[in-house]
């Protein structure tokens, strides 16, 4: 990996989980805007897609009857946080906020 892309991938991480929007972010470095979108998509291009293991816990003590027709799915993510959707949230959709979640998962 080249020492630009190194570089760029630790940027778009750190933004990732900064909080800051990219404008913010890069205002603060010094950073053009439409660069760091440039090197987000050829970092993200460049790496292979990896697969996250999935387990599926049942926790029936939380769920009402009403709860239970009604299937969801939680998502550990790798700063801690959960994300849970529903059985009818769109996968393309699920895909694309998890690439802004998880950047380079």
């Amino acid at each position: 990996m080249s020492e630009a892309r190194a570089k760029w991938r630790e940027l778009i991480c750190e933004q990732s989980q900064s909080g800051q929007s990219v404008s913010a972010f890069c205002r603060e470095r010094e950073l053009r805007v439409w660069q760091f979108y440039e090197w987000k998509k050829r970092v993200r291009d460049s790496e292979p897609e990896q697969f996250v293991e999935v387990r599926v816990a049942a926790r029936p003590e939380l769920e009402r009857p009403a709860q239970r027709q009604r299937s969801s799915i939680e998502i550990r993510l790798s700063s801690g946080r959960s994300l849970v959707v529903g059985a009818e949230f769109d996968a393309s959709h699920l895909r694309a906020l998890l690439a802004v979640l998880e950047p380079g998962a």
